[in-house]
Order: C-alpha cells, then structure tokens, then sequence
C-alpha cells in the first residue's frame, strides 16, 4: 500500500510540474498583437494589426470535428513538413473561422515575411495577409467544444446588441493553449466590428 501511495504522489508532482512548465512557456509564445481600446462587463473591443497567417480550408463543419484535422496539417508544416524542413515558432491563439466552411490559421512569427516561409509540402495550406481590424472579444475558460462557442457566440452577439454596436457575420473562435494543458486555459469567441 505504501508503494502506491508513493506512486500517486509522483504522479502528482510530475504532472504538477509539467503543467506549471506549460504554463510558463506559454508566458514565451508570440501572440496575436492587438490594443483594447474599451472595456465592457462581459466584452471587449480591440484593435488587431495587419498580421500574416498560415491558413487551411476545411470541408467539414463545428470545432469537433475540423479541430483536430486543421491542427494537425498546420502543425505540421511548422514542425517541419514544408520544403526546407524548416521548423518554424508556434505562436497563440489558434484561430478558426465560424463559418459553414471552417478555416484554421496560425499566426506566421513576426521575423516572416511572406516570401522568406518554406513552400508547404500539403496542398491546402495557404499564407494569407488578416487586414488591420477592430474586433469584440468574450473570454470563457476551460475546454472548448461546440456548444461553448456557440454560447459564447450568442452571449456576444446579446451583449453588442445591448450596447449597440454594430458588428459583421465574421466570428471567430480564438483558443489559447495545448490540449494537455489543464490550468489557466483561455478561449475566446471574436467578432469583427463594422
């Protein structure tokens, strides 16, 4: 029984120190640059830059089921699967567009330029240049699914029409962390203002 006890207790303190190593790395990773220029109770409204992005069109429909797939091909090409086999920086949020047809992108480190990235060894992935913008964000914790962004979705659209701000059909879900990474996990639902 001693044996056991031991063993659950580290278990515990390894997995305590890998998330808190998660935790701090996520401290180091370049992140979608954006000011707030107001803050609301349950929203706030930002100014993103003109920012450059791998991208991948997917067929399928709902976080669940186009999650996994977009990562896995941009993932990829960061890690490795491009002509160069160059590695390239993750950096934060991963972002997927709320539409019939979803779009994974990562955000391309600013030290990129279009020309100076690797050629894709996957046809679909395309690097696409997001226009300066002005977006709405709402923030939730936990682990997304497609019942949570459409909640946060709609608590969004409530609270701008409540405050009269006039925003477009472009939503996006903007997720922060690694499926393994259990505290502190940010997710944001965004969508561009008019």
């Amino acid at each position: 029984m001693k044996i056991v006890i031991i063993l659950l207790v580290l278990i515990l303190v390894l997995f305590t120190l890998v998330q808190l190593y998660f935790i701090h790395a996520q401290r180091n990773i370049e992140q979608y640059p954006y000011v707030v220029k107001k803050k609301y109770k349950r929203f706030e409204i930002r100014s993103y830059e003109t920012t450059l992005f791998t991208s991948v069109k997917l067929s399928t429909k709902g976080y669940k089921n186009s999650s996994s797939k977009g990562f896995s091909i941009l993932a990829g090409y960061i890690f490795g699967n491009n002509e160069r086999n160059e590695k390239i920086s993750m950096t934060s949020p991963v972002s997927m567009s709320l539409e019939d047809s979803m779009t994974m992108m990562f955000m391309v480190p600013k030290k990129f330029n279009k020309d100076m990235l690797p050629k894709p060894n996957q046809s679909g992935i395309e690097f696409k240049e997001e226009p300066a913008k002005t977006m709405a964000a709402i923030s939730f914790s936990g682990w997304a699914n497609d019942t949570k962004i459409e909640k946060y979705q709609q608590d969004l659209k409530a609270a701008l029409d409540a405050e009269g701000i006039k925003y477009t059909n472009r939503f996006y879900f903007f997720g922060y962390n690694a499926p393994y990474e259990v505290f502190n996990r940010k997710n944001e639902v965004i969508v561009e203002l008019q």
